[in-house]
């Protein structure tokens, strides 16, 4: 039986800039960090003491990564304050937070313009 999600791979031009990204925006920590070789790193970074990870994946091992997209939904207990946080941190948001039937939804993106949406966890 499957019980968590484990990793959700994000395809990005710069895995450096990404960690910096998650790690100093939006205050991930790194979970692993290990030599695929040929100065590739896997890298996964995840919030704190969160179980599912994202996989921080190079473009350049991946010749197909633009036929692949990340759908990636984070929940928190407030949208309007993480929304605040984490645009005072620099974060682009697409999508400032809206109430809709099923729940309260922003969306921001990554340096690589991955989108991402935020939602209240219910």
């Amino acid at each position: 039986m499957i019980t968590i999600l484990k990793t959700v791979a994000v395809y990005v031009s710069d895995q450096k800039e990404a960690v910096r990204f998650y790690t100093q925006k939006l205050r991930f920590e790194v979970r692993q960090s290990e030599s695929m070789g040929l100065g590739e790193s896997w890298m996964e970074v995840a919030p704190r003491g969160g179980q599912t990870r994202i996989a921080i994946y190079p473009r350049s091992v991946m010749k197909d990564w633009e036929h692949r997209k990340a759908s990636i939904v984070f929940a928190c207990e407030n949208a309007d304050a993480t929304y605040r946080e984490l645009s005072g941190r620099g974060v682009k948001f697409t999508q400032t937070p809206k109430k809709m039937p099923l729940g309260t939804f922003a969306q921001f993106v990554d340096p690589d313009e991955n989108e991402f949406i935020l939602t209240e966890e219910t």
